[in-house]
């Protein structure tokens, strides 16, 4: 029962360490990434289609993402999709495909996506925190029912707190590595 709840909150955490991983794709570092586009939605014959199901996203060096849609007509959607994510480059068409070249980052601009990482990174251990509330809760429930002890409470309460303090170390350390991979030129 203890087990179950402590293997539970391990899962969830682990969860919330890859979706902090996942949102950071998003953040430009140095080298441009095709994740930039990811999110964008293009009009495809009335649907909204992510681009990458409408067309192969590759970024052909650390500064250029050239875009080529299965069909030529969806050039000027796509322009139009990228122009209204304002993702901070302005796209251009050359009839068939969509380049996007993005200029170097200023040291401004690497400060502030570090911030931003740090920013989802505290949002990520408030996650963490819930998670540590509710298998509390659990826990709590538990000892009121009566089905565990006063001893196995306390000692069911400092394991799921470790587990937290590991699981928070580990955002850090991700945030870390995030932080470099941005700020290094």
């Amino acid at each position: 029962m203890l087990n179950e709840i402590y293997q539970d909150t391990k899962e969830q955490m682990d969860k919330s360490i890859q979706a902090l991983k996942h949102s950071y794709k998003s953040i430009r570092t140095g080298k441009v990434s095709t994740s930039v586009l990811d999110g964008i939605k293009v009009d495809y014959y009335g649907t909204p289609s992510e681009l990458s199901q409408i067309a192969s996203v590759l970024a052909t060096d650390a500064s250029t993402i050239c875009i080529s849609p299965w069909e030529k007509n969806l050039v000027p959607d796509i322009e139009k999709a990228i122009y209204e994510a304002n993702i901070g480059v302005n796209p251009n068409n050359d009839g068939e495909s969509v380049k996007l070249f993005f200029s170097p980052m200023t040291i401004d601009q690497r400060k502030e996506n570090a911030k931003k990482a740090k920013n989802l990174t505290d949002d990520a251990k408030i996650s963490l925190r819930n998670i540590r509330k509710q298998a509390n809760d659990r826990l709590k429930k538990l000892h009121k029912d009566k089905e565990v002890t006063d001893d196995e409470n306390k000692k069911a309460l400092d394991e799921i707190q470790k587990i937290t303090d590991s699981y928070v170390v580990k955002s850090d350390e991700v945030l870390t590595i995030k932080e470099k991979e941005i700020l290094t030129v």
